[in-house]
């Protein structure tokens, strides 16, 4: 018999909706249906208990980079952001060269492999000049058909996702290939217009990354992107919600035109977070982090976020005034979905691995569980 856990008394939050003094049983590390009478029982009273998060593009954290980091390193920024309740995450990549980026997905798809990462992001090479953001523009190249599935196959099939600006040579060819092999075709860091986004949905794209930023804005006369994104059910909108890449009103403009459905909570999280201000680099750019925001040395773009997701979790519920059962779909429960992994994670369900988030009454992380584990073991009274 499994050893059995009793978490009771907390608002529960399920697919269904939330659960007043409800419970979760764990045994082992599953979430179970029932548990002997005589199981301890942990009193959650006036607490949340929600889904472990899952992050579906994040660089890194701890210090640490996923880009170039070793393998230590990479689990350094893995156990980073467990600590703020992401117990799902996949290591995104920024552009580099050819070679050095299907060496990284090699050494990383063995981490996917032990389960320490749900995969790999490949954010660039593929992406415009227009809208580079804080990648090296003499790395950047058009999308290729072949060099895209080079980078693919490097990954071992545990490839997750793609960004591309699907306007550039190859874009919809690579698109059309990436949907064939099962991996995420993302539109991002694009200068594509309205109609050509949407002709990058029809071939088969199906995730806006880090939507409004590094596209053209929202215009009356030139929708662009945002608008070809916002409308189109088959298409999932990524949203860094730290209160720097997004003003509330285009948070809010996001969930009124998508839905929480449709919409994934991300970090696009650098080695900075939960580590602190300072000199880091992104790749081969070098990153000045001051007052947690990461911006790029030379030209001042954002460099990726500090953000954490508990963070996100409790700015979405205080200052945005999401309600609680979006703010879950968004963190959880639509990444997990896209990833192809909600078998097994990104809700409360007995079968599912035992992955859950204690928060207080404010919203503050006080408890992290992953696969029947505390990470952070709840210390109330």
């Amino acid at each position: 018999m499994a050893d059995h856990k009793v978490l009771a008394g907390a608002h529960v939050v399920l697919p269904t909706g939330t659960v007043e003094n409800g419970r979760v049983i764990v045994a082992g590390d599953r979430i179970a249906g029932s548990a002997p009478e005589d199981a301890p029982v942990l009193d959650l009273t006036g607490h949340w208990l929600v889904p472990g998060f899952v992050d579906m593009h994040n660089h890194g954290g701890g210090g640490a980079s996923f880009t170039s980091g070793t393998v230590e390193d990479v689990l350094t920024g893995v156990r980073t952001h467990r600590l703020h309740g992401t117990t799902t995450v996949v290591a995104s990549f920024v552009t580099g060269e050819t070679d050095f980026l299907t060496q990284r997905a090699g050494l990383l798809s063995e981490l996917a492999e032990q389960g320490d990462i749900a995969g790999i992001h490949f954010e660039g090479p593929f992406i415009s000049p227009c809208r580079k953001g804080a990648h090296d523009e003499t790395l950047l190249r058009d999308p290729e058909p072949a060099e895209v599935r080079k980078l693919v196959d490097a990954a071992r099939g545990q490839a997750r996702m793609v960004t591309l600006a699907t306007e550039l040579p190859g874009g919809l060819d690579s698109v059309r290939l990436l949907a064939e092999h099962g991996v995420i075709a993302a539109i991002g860091h694009t200068d594509a217009t309205y109609e050509q986004t949407r002709a990058a949905i029809d071939a088969g794209a199906t995730v806006a990354t880090h939507l409004y930023n590094a596209m053209p804005a929202l215009g009356h006369r030139a929708p662009g992107p945002i608008a070809a994104l916002l409308e189109d059910e088959r298409v999932t909108v990524e949203l860094i919600n730290d209160g720097t890449h997004l003003h509330p009103a285009a948070l809010e403009l996001a969930f009124h035109h998508a839905g929480p459905e449709r919409v994934a909570f991300i970090t696009d999280a650098m080695d900075a977070a939960g580590f602190g201000d300072g000199s880091y680099m992104l790749g081969p750019l070098a990153v000045e982090v001051k007052d947690s925001v990461a911006r790029l040395v030379e030209g001042g773009s954002i460099a990726g976020s500090t953000l954490t997701l508990d963070r996100a979790f409790k700015r979405a519920a205080t200052v945005d005034k999401l309600p609680v059962e979006s703010i879950v779909q968004a963190i959880s429960a639509n990444p997990a979905k896209l990833l192809g992994v909600y078998d097994r994670v990104g809700s409360l369900e007995p079968g599912k691995d035992a992955d859950l988030v204690v928060l207080d009454a404010d919203f503050e992380l006080k408890g992290v569980m992953r696969g029947g584990a505390w990470v952070i073991e709840p210390q109330l009274g």
